[in-house]
């Protein structure tokens, strides 16, 4: 830690591109238009990596901003790109992204930190990264089996923001903002809205908690969003101490995309709460190899230090990562940050999702060519998330009972059967083999 002043905002009208920290909105036609600027007072601020790619996109954009304002989260937060006017200020968008990103037409709030955004090819719009972040008009179509609610939560959710699925489990959605909305996201008819006060926030969190404490059998709690890591540290902390406090409740996981989209959240203060409270696990969504930047590996290796131990679930997305060249290379990359692959996840049928959803033998294509050529530690489990609410399910012989037109045929964990409308023609090499090992 060293000793810098402490950052505030600070409301004035400054001279376009002049003044450090300037927000992207900066002449936009807000008549009062905010900016971050440093406010001499005695306090601390993390030190934290900055690679030479952000370094070069913040003196393009952002040019005589300081580090410790660049590495603020909350500065990052609050200057997160948000509309068309700033996203054109640093993309060349395609008439494609130009027409999704009409006010009226979309579907999903759009959000980038600057930090991810440095992430993105300015000039080709089919760049994986910017692809995952960036509006399209595919999005606004749904199509045959799309649902907005795809994996049947609802059905599923005794309390507000809890989901009990399994026997022993529970997903306990604990926030609705997160640092980026990706455009596949499956909860996407719930995150990115006006968020509730802290009033309706704490009694949503103490019915879900006193619905955990009446049931036993719960064991395990995945606690995600939204993001948690949005969540303050006191807020955090608060949720933590009452879940952990439950003696039937064994293990906690936060699911988060964090670490890739706003590595600077990753302060040693926030690492030293979450060490209070093992077992914590975290789960990472991570997309791209081009996610895996020096501040990404700064924050795992963070987290990592602290023993809180890491996995990864990454979504198989169309034109993003679905060669296994890049997918090795990210499992790869994954490993030396001490991030173990756990979950390579079929893209849901969300609606407006059919231009990422790959077939299913591109994913069976992928795993067989990974296995045997990787170690076994970087070969992640490839599930379906089925619709109708069974759960997940292993793509696996035993799992694929067969196949009706373009419906795929799934037997989950209970034996109940459940179809996925596939976007080809099911691989017959899977049947095949299903059919000689009988």
């Amino acid at each position: 830690m060293t000793k810098q002043e402490t950052l505030e905002i600070v409301g004035e009208t400054p001279a376009p591109h002049t003044t450090p920290g300037a927000s992207l909105r900066t002449g936009s036609g807000d008549p009062s238009p905010k900016i971050i600027r440093a406010v001499p007072k005695t306090g601390t601020v993390p030190d934290f990596v900055v690679s030479a790619r952000s370094a070069a996109f913040r003196k393009q954009y952002f040019p005589g901003m300081p580090d410790t304002l660049w590495n603020d989260w909350h500065w990052q937060v609050r200057s997160g790109i948000r509309n068309y006017d700033e996203l054109s200020r640093i993309l060349l968008l395609s008439d494609d992204e130009k027409n999704a990103l009409a006010p009226a037409k979309k579907r999903l709030p759009l959000l980038i930190t600057p930090y991810y955004a440095s992430l993105m090819d300015p000039d080709d719009s089919l760049q994986p990264i910017r692809k995952t972040m960036v509006p399209v008009t595919a999005e606004l179509s749904r199509s045959p089996g799309e649902q907005d609610d795809p994996l049947s939560e609802e059905p599923y959710t005794p309390v507000p923001g809890l989901v009990h699925r399994y026997p022993d489990r529970v997903l306990f959605l604990v926030s609705d903002i997160c640092a980026g909305y990706c455009r596949y996201c499956t909860r996407s008819r719930l995150v990115g809205r006006r968020p509730d006060g802290a009033g309706r926030i704490m009694d949503r969190w103490n019915a879900g908690i006193k619905y955990i404490a009446s049931n036993p059998r719960i064991r395990d709690i995945l606690i995600s969003g939204g993001d948690p890591l949005m969540l303050s540290d006191e807020r955090l902390e608060w949720l933590l101490q009452r879940l952990s406090a439950i003696p039937h409740v064994e293990i906690l996981r936060i699911g988060t995309k964090i670490p890739a989209t706003l590595p600077q959240r990753i302060t040693f203060q926030l690492v030293r709460m979450l060490k209070r409270y093992p077992p914590l696990w975290m789960n990472i969504h991570c997309t791209h190899p081009d996610e895996l930047t020096e501040e990404m590996r700064e924050a795992c290796r963070r987290l990592a230090d602290a023993g809180i131990p890491l996995q990864s679930q990454t979504v198989l997305l169309a034109g993003v990562n679905d060669r296994t060249a890049t997918l090795m290379d990210l499992f790869h990359g994954l490993l030396r940050m001490r991030v173990r692959p756990y979950y390579l996840l079929q893209c849901d049928p969300v609606s407006g999702s059919e231009h990422f959803r790959t077939p299913l033998a591109a994913g069976l294509s992928i795993m067989q060519e990974l296995r045997g050529y990787t170690t076994g530690f970087a070969v992640p489990l490839y599930v379906i998330d089925t619709p109708g609410g069974g759960g997940k399910i292993p793509v696996m012989p035993e799992c694929v009972m067969g196949q009706e037109g373009d419906t795929v045929v799934l037997k989950n964990f209970e034996g109940k059967l459940y179809r996925y409308r596939d976007n080809a023609a099911l691989s017959h090499a899977l049947l095949d083999r299903q059919d000689n090992e009988s």
